[in-house]
C-alpha cells in the first residue's frame, strides 16, 4: 500500500509560482486519508478563487494517480480561512474574508470600471462577492449594472439588504438618493459612509471589493481607518496627471498600514483593427515609470479598446479581465503569506545604508541619492527632463528623517529642506553599484 511519505514526495514536486516553493513545504496539503488505494487530502491555498487551483488540482491529480497501487485520488480545494477582523461584533462585515480597495487619485481613469469587472469576473468562477460603491458624490455602480430603482430594503436587524445582480452583491449611496446629487457636508458624509459599511447585511463574502472615491480626503480615511483593509490597487492612465496624483495614494494607504499591490495602468495603448501595433496615445506607459519612481508593480495594463468601452459585459468578458483577475489575486494571496522582509535603515552625515535581514547591505552617499530624487520639484513631470541642478546640492547635506513606504521604498527628509522624493529599493541597489 502507498504511503503517507511517497505521497507527499510526489506532491512536493508541485511548485507553487509567487513563492517559489512547493506546496507541501507551504503547508497547503492538509487532511491526508489513505484507505486502500485511494488516497484523499485537501490542498489548502491563500485566497478564494484563486487561478491556481485548477492547475494544482490536475497535477496533484496525476502526480499521486500514477503511483503504484493508488486506484483513486480525491482532491479538495479550499483556501485558508482569514483571522477575524477587529471591529464591532454587530457589523455587516464580520463574515467578509477579504476587503480589497480600488483605489485613484485622479477621477476619469477607470476606477469603478475595474472595481466592477474584479467583481465580476470572480463572481463568474464562484466566488461569493460584494461591491461597494463609496463614492458619494459621483456613484458609478448603479451605472454600471443598469440598477436605477431608489431605496432599500432592509432586514429584520434593519441593516440594508445589498442589492444583487449576477450573483454579485451591491451597495451604492445611488440607490438611497437615486439621481439627484449628493448635496452633503463632511461631518454627514462620514456618517453616511459608516452606514454602506457596518450597517450593510453583507453575510459570508470571500471578497468585498471598494470602489473608493478619487482622491485622498475624509472619505478616505474614514474608510482606511474603521475598517482593515487587506490590500489596495491603484489605478491610473499614462496620462501626466494622473500619475502626477499616485505618489499621494500611496502615502495615504501608508499611513493607514494598507498594504498597495501594485498599479493598473487603463487606457495603456491601443491596437488598432489594421495592425497589430501598440499605439502609445498617451505617451510611454506610466505605470513603469510608476516602477522606477515609487517601486511599485505595474499589475495589468489595460488596452483602450471600443468593444471595451461602456460595456462592463464585454470587459468582464474579456481575456484582459480574466488576466487581471488573476493577477490581482494572485497578488492579494502572495502578500497574505509572505513575511516582509524590510531594511532597517542607518543614516550619518555622508551616507545612508540600509540592510536586509538576510546580510545584504546597500550604502548610497547624501549628495548621490539626493541627485537621484524624481519627484515633480526635480524632474519635470510632463518631459521627465531634470530640474535638479546636482550643483545647488549642499556639501553638508544629510537625513534628518528617513521612512519606510511598504515593502518597496523609503522617504527622505533632507537638511535642504526637500522631502518629497521616494527611493525604490532598487534604485538605492543600483546606486550602491556604482
Amino acid at each position: 500500500m502507498v504511503t503517507e511519505q511517497q505521497v507527499l514526495e510526489e506532491l512536493s514536486k508541485i511548485i507553487d509560482p509567487d513563492f517559489q516553493r512547493d506546496i507541501v513545504s507551504l503547508g497547503f496539503v492538509q487532511d491526508m486519508l489513505i484507505e486502500g488505494t485511494t488516497v484523499s487530502f485537501t490542498i489548502e491555498l491563500t485566497t478564494p478563487a484563486c487561478p491556481l487551483s485548477p492547475v494544482f488540482q490536475k497535477q496533484a491529480l496525476d502526480l499521486v494517480g500514477d503511483l503504484p497501487d493508488v486506484e483513486k485520488v480525491l482532491v479538495n480545494m479550499t483556501a485558508r480561512k482569514r483571522e477575524s477582523r477587529e471591529i464591532d461584533a454587530e457589523s455587516g462585515l464580520n463574515e467578509v474574508k477579504y476587503i480589497l480597495a480600488v483605489s485613484s487619485c485622479k477621477g476619469g481613469v477607470g476606477k469603478s470600471t475595474v472595481a466592477a469587472m474584479l467583481a465580476r469576473t470572480l463572481g463568474a468562477r464562484g466566488a461569493k462577492v460584494g461591491l461597494l460603491d463609496a463614492d458619494i458624490y459621483g456613484p458609478s455602480i448603479p451605472t454600471l449594472f443598469n440598477l436605477h430603482e431608489t431605496g432599500v430594503r432592509a432586514a429584520p436587524d434593519q441593516k440594508f439588504l445589498p442589492n444583487e445582480a449576477e450573483g454579485i452583491k451591491l451597495m451604492s449611496f445611488g440607490f438611497l438618493a437615486g439621481d439627484g446629487p449628493a448635496v452633503l457636508r463632511g461631518p454627514m458624509v462620514s456618517q453616511y459612509m459608516q452606514q454602506l459599511l457596518h450597517n450593510v447585511a453583507w453575510g459570508d463574502l470571500d471578497y468585498l471589493i471598494i470602489d473608493m472615491p478619487p482622491g485622498t480626503g475624509d472619505i478616505q480615511l474614514t474608510i482606511s481607518q474603521s475598517i482593515q483593509i487587506d490590500a489596495s490597487v491603484i489605478i491610473t492612465t499614462p496620462h501626466q496627471l494622473s500619475l502626477t496624483d499616485v505618489r499621494k495614494g500611496i502615502m495615504m494607504f501608508d499611513k493607514v498600514n494598507v498594504p498597495v499591490l501594485g498599479v493598473i495602468e487603463n487606457m495603456a495603448y491601443f491596437i488598432c483593427d489594421g495592425c497589430a501595433k501598440k499605439h502609445l496615445i498617451f505617451g510611454e506607459a506610466g505605470a513603469k515609470s510608476l516602477e522606477a519612481r515609487f517601486g511599485l508593480e505595474t499589475l495589468a495594463e489595460i488596452p483602450i479598446s471600443g468593444s471595451l468601452s461602456g460595456s462592463l459585459d464585454a470587459l468582464a468578458g474579456s481575456d484582459i479581465a480574466k488576466e487581471t483577475t488573476d493577477i490581482v489575486i494572485r497578488a492579494l494571496g502572495k502578500k497574505t503569506l509572505e513575511k516582509p522582509e524590510r531594511p532597517s535603515v542607518d543614516s550619518d552625515a555622508d551616507h545612508i545604508t540600509l540592510t536586509w535581514p538576510d546580510g545584504e547591505t546597500a550604502t548610497v552617499a547624501n549628495a548621490t541619492l539626493r541627485a537621484a530624487c524624481s519627484c515633480a520639484l526635480c524632474i519635470d513631470e510632463m518631459t521627465r527632463a531634470p530640474l535638479l541642478d546636482p550643483q545647488t546640492i549642499p556639501a553638508n547635506l544629510h537625513a534628518e528623517k528617513v521612512g519606510i513606504i511598504g515593502n518597496y521604498a523609503v522617504t527622505v527628509d533632507w537638511s535642504d529642506g526637500h522631502n518629497t522624493g521616494f527611493f525604490p529599493y532598487s534604485t538605492i541597489r543600483e546606486l550602491a553599484g556604482k
